[in-house]
């Protein structure tokens, strides 16, 4: 038995603060890691010879994302439009159906629910996708061939993060503001010039920047969360090979939506 053991068996709250403690420095080492890796392919995203891969993996991360965005959002739409309906009745406020829906969107549910599904679908083959290159040893041969693999490989996924994010937003917006005007509209009764007037009247500029300033905070939290399980999944110690792998995609789609929460709720605080 140790020294560290005996301690820990002769007095118990020892052994909770050092297992906190360790828990704590481990997070502060890997946040510090993140931030180095992101600030490291966000500068290299400036260098020559970027843009065809940035578009391609705009292709992927956004178009090959609408379908799954547009779905959500109009379903979105469509439950708002359904559960504040009955809400405002009590009230006598149907007329505000517009504005509760509109605002809710743009500036929550629209960035956060577009993030998590984005996160799901395309930051899980971003972390997969590394993973299997580093796995692979494919990582290592661009080493040899003198080519810089945050540069080459992570760089054009979190440019076209940055790009497609607040894009996706946008149209998670507008099909959920139509999702509500099917529900409110065409299915309660609600009138169609006093609904669009709301949605008009409520909305500022203000509203819409501020959502899209979360969508592209959360496109960087996204890629850079994705990117990084990937990058360093053989440096795991609960698994190896493709179990690494598997390990840390779900590592990156858990941590990607468990941020997204946190850092709309510190957005939120600074933008209200």
């Amino acid at each position: 038995m140790t020294s560290l053991d005996r301690i820990g068996s002769a007095n118990p709250p020892i052994t909770a603060l050092t297992l906190i403690g360790r828990g704590t420095l481990r997070l502060l080492g890997n946040l510090g890691a993140m931030a180095i890796f992101f600030s490291i392919a966000f500068i290299n995203i400036f260098r020559r010879k970027q843009l065809r891969e940035i578009i391609r993996q705009v292709f992927y991360i956004g178009a090959r994302s609408s379908l799954i965005v547009l779905l959500v959002g109009l379903f979105t739409g469509m439950v708002l439009g359904l559960q504040l309906f009955y809400t405002l009745v009590k009230f006598g406020s149907v007329g505000a159906l517009g504005s509760a829906i509109s605002l809710s969107l743009v500036r929550e549910m629209g960035p956060v629910l577009a993030a998590i599904m984005i996160a799901a679908r395309a930051g899980s083959g971003m972390a997969a996708e590394i993973g299997i290159l580093r796995i692979s040893e494919q990582v290592d041969a661009l080493y040899t061939m003198r080519v810089d693999p945050v540069r080459y490989l992570i760089s054009p996924r979190i440019a076209a993060s940055i790009i497609s994010f607040p894009i996706l937003t946008a149209f998670f917006d507008l099909i959920g503001i139509i999702g509500g005007y099917l529900t409110g509209v065409l299915l309660l009764g609600t009138n169609a010039g006093t609904y669009f007037y709301r949605v008009q009247s409520s909305l500022s500029m203000v509203d819409v920047r501020g959502g899209f300033i979360k969508a592209l905070i959360f496109g960087a939290i996204v890629s850079c969360i994705c990117c990084f399980q990937g990058y360093f999944c053989h440096m795991r110690t609960d698994g190896y090979g493709a179990k690494a792998v598997g390990l840390a995609t779900v590592s990156a789609v858990v941590l990607s939506c468990v941020m997204i929460l946190v850092a709309d709720y510190v957005v939120t605080s600074f933008l209200m």
